[in-house]
């Protein structure tokens, strides 16, 4: 027997019938912005690694950042950068590199010398690495050759170290009376300088300089380096490539200023706020090229099919204020020879 539902049973049901659709409806909708928030991929992260301090990069940040940008990558947009910086103490490089290589991060850049290149070596060998290096990497063990890098490592070389004697010719042009040279080391970089300053050496021997060697590593150190340099009456102050000394720059050019001593710097960043002459690789588009390596490698890009790029565009650089403040007549042939004249 068929018994029928009543008015009301039926309105009931489709009543929970209409509920139960709501409910699974409104469930539904609440689910959707979690959802989409999953499927969007994660931002890629860079690992950025630098023994010195964001003071002293600042203004080469800016161009890795225009490098990154040249590939459409912003920081904070569509790319992450986490930054770990040294300040200057070369022992935590390794315990840094270390943080960012157990971060898995998607590739790291070591900036700020050889050292940081060599902890980022040392932490991963699977994690691509892009480096900025004035030395041969190939005789610091990073690549197996300039055009074909092999394993994880590519990156930048920009010539800080192999350019001694042209240095020392130019400082020869404007100080043609010179006869002894001060040469500033930092001995905690002893390894990395080395072959520099036997380079300095010969070319100084063959210009008819005789050589002082200076050391060193603290900015105490640095006070009482200039402090025996005045005593001792050297004619011109040498200052190897070195990142402590790039960090310490404002106080060297000072000291230089102080004790009337004419100096010649690896790179323009000596000279732009009184350094009296610098010549050396224009470091600004050395580190665009680095974010421009790092938005490739973020695109599928190997390091391994990536050549080391080496950089072509040196500068020379004369702050003629300090040259008057100094006494000395610029020859017009360097005025000539020079990039960029600081008055």
């Amino acid at each position: 027997m068929i018994r029928s539902s009543s008015p009301l049973t039926m309105l009931l049901s489709r009543h929970t019938r209409r509920r139960r659709f709501i409910t699974l409806l409104g469930g539904a909708v609440a689910a959707w912005p979690f959802a989409a928030h999953a499927q969007q991929p994660a931002m890629p992260v860079i690992g950025f690694l630098n023994s010195s301090s964001l003071d002293t990069y600042s203004h080469l940040l800016r161009a890795f950042r225009q490098g990154l940008k040249d590939n459409g990558y912003v920081d904070s947009e569509n790319v992450t950068i986490d930054y770990r910086w040294a300040d200057g103490q070369l022992d935590r490089l390794p315990a840094l590199a270390n943080e960012l290589a157990r971060r898995q991060v998607a590739t790291i850049v070591a900036t700020g010398g050889a050292q940081s290149a060599l902890a980022a070596k040392a932490a991963t060998s699977t994690i691509p690495i892009v480096f900025v290096v004035g030395e041969d990497p190939v005789r610091l063990g990073l690549v197996a050759s300039i055009a074909r890098p092999g394993g994880n490592m590519t990156g930048i070389n920009f010539f800080v170290y192999e350019l001694a004697a042209k240095r020392l010719a130019l400082l020869r042009e404007l100080l043609p009376a010179a006869t002894r040279l001060a040469v500033l080391v930092n001995p905690a970089n002893a390894a990395h300088t080395e072959a520099t300053l036997k380079d300095v050496e010969i070319a100084a021997r063959a210009i008819g300089l005789q050589i002082e060697i200076v050391n060193a590593s603290t900015s105490r150190e640095i006070d009482g380096a200039f402090a025996g340099l005045a005593r001792e009456r050297a004619d011109a102050l040498f200052v190897l490539p070195d990142p402590f000394f790039i960090m310490r720059r404002f106080q060297i050019v000072q000291l230089a200023a102080r004790h009337a001593i004419p100096a010649t710097y690896p790179v323009r960043d000596f000279a732009e706020p009184g350094g009296l002459m610098s010549y050396g690789t224009n470091t600004v588009d050395a580190w665009r090229q680095a974010g421009v390596y790092a938005g490739r490698i973020l695109k599928g890009a190997k390091p391994a099919d990536l050549p080391v790029v080496q950089s072509s565009k040196f500068e020379l650089v004369i702050n003629a204020s300090t040259a008057r403040m100094l006494g000395l007549t610029v020859p017009d042939n360097l005025l000539a020879l020079a990039d960029e004249v600081i008055e």
